[in-house]
């Protein structure tokens, strides 16, 4: 029973993980289209990405280490509802000034819902089978993602913004009932009581690779879509839902081949792959077939980045400390979307898209040094060790 994987709060954590993203990807790309309505420029419109990702970023190293001491079933609950309401504001903004305001609350919150999803999952699955199991459990989100951009477009631009909100608040009022059902939390007197404190060394290393990765990816969810729109390309999600069904086959794939004594020694050759990607959205022709294309292979580059990464922190944090882990990891991951869409929208709105995703590509080149020498540091402490 022990080494069971698919198990009831498995299963039931992976559902939860599937909505939240289901639900956010609806409003990512289409909280832009919103702005430009409202009259913002291109170029203005990425800012409500950034806008999030202040509050996201900000409150992440917050909020991590408060769930380590609440519970991390209790922090998902909590969030969940907070963001029916967050959703009404949303429905109603009167201006551009309005949404603006709220990404930051919305930031803040989305990272106590996400970092706790993580975190508590490194108590579900075995231990010796955590690679394993993060791919599998990694199938979620992009599974959310696959469709939730798509549904979102659709019912923005037949029904509007606020029919698109106000639609999500079910969702949310779903996830905060299906909290109840996930593992209780430890006891009160079982839970951290350490003072607040930075992220063990290791996990600041991991970031870093998160954040040039995450540089490229915040513009991507912010102007992908908008590049679409703007060439008539005739499906204008489809590099967002090709990243996640790129996801999903990647982690399918490894998840049934397997990830050897070591998973970490796959991250360069990852974060290759993720700046292939980007190369191929930079320079090859066409529109529609280029988007897929590229959508594709960095969503496959990306996936695999993700997983590694969190397993990694589950093999060298401890669990009492694993809210605060992740929350430096949403940290890292939100300031280099924040940022990258700021930056890289400045230069779509000067240059193109184009030059914009090869911006991205750079950014995503200079997570490779730093994880060839995260795998050489590694093997020799393990031969050290040995």
């Amino acid at each position: 029973m022990a080494d069971r994987l698919w198990t009831r709060p498995f299963l039931l954590l992976w559902a939860f993980t599937f909505l939240t993203f289901f639900a956010a990807f609806q409003l990512f790309p289409t909280a832009p289209l919103r702005l430009v309505e409202l009259g913002a420029t291109k170029a203005e419109s990425g800012r409500f990405l950034t806008a999030f990702t202040v509050g996201s970023a900000g409150g992440a190293f917050l909020t991590g280490q408060v769930a380590d001491r609440i519970g991390l079933r209790r922090m998902m609950g909590a969030t969940a509802a907070l963001f029916m309401l967050i959703m009404s504001a949303y429905a109603f903004a009167p201006a551009r000034w309005a949404i603006y305001a709220l990404a930051p609350i919305h930031g803040a919150v989305w990272s106590g819902l996400v970092i706790s999803q993580p975190a508590l999952l490194g108590g579900i699955i075995p231990e010796h089978r955590r690679a394993e199991g993060m791919s599998w459990y990694g199938l979620a989100s992009p599974g959310g993602v696959v469709v939730g951009p798509t549904i979102g477009l659709l019912i923005f631009r037949f029904f509007g913004w606020k029919a698109m909100c106000l639609g999500l608040v079910p969702c949310f009022a779903a996830l905060a009932l299906l909290s109840r059902l996930l593992p209780q939390d430890p006891p009160r007197h079982a839970r951290v009581k350490a003072p607040y404190r930075l992220p063990e060394p290791e996990v600041l290393a991991l970031s870093a690779i998160l954040f040039f990765i995450a540089l490229s990816y915040g513009a991507l969810t912010s102007y992908s879509a908008q590049e679409a729109l703007g060439g008539g390309f005739g499906w204008p999600a489809a590099f967002l839902s090709c990243l996640a069904l790129g996801m999903v086959a990647m982690r399918a794939i490894m998840a049934w081949r397997g990830f050897g004594s070591r998973p970490i020694r796959m991250l360069p050759t990852m974060a290759l792959v993720t700046a292939a990607g980007l190369a191929i959205l930079a320079f090859a022709p066409g529109g529609t077939t280029r988007h897929i294309v590229a959508g594709l292979v960095y969503g496959a580059g990306y996936s695999m980045i993700y997983t590694l990464l969190n397993a990694e922190v589950l093999e060298v944090v401890p669990a009492e400390r694993r809210g605060a882990a992740f929350g430096a990891f949403m940290s890292a991951f939100d300031t280099g979307i924040g940022l990258g869409s700021f930056l890289i929208g400045l230069i779509i709105g000067a240059k193109g898209f184009r030059w914009g995703w090869s911006a991205g590509l750079l950014g995503a080149l200079l997570a490779v040094p730093i994880g060839m020498r995260l795998v050489r540091t590694g093997s020799r402490q393990r031969s050290a060790g040995s």
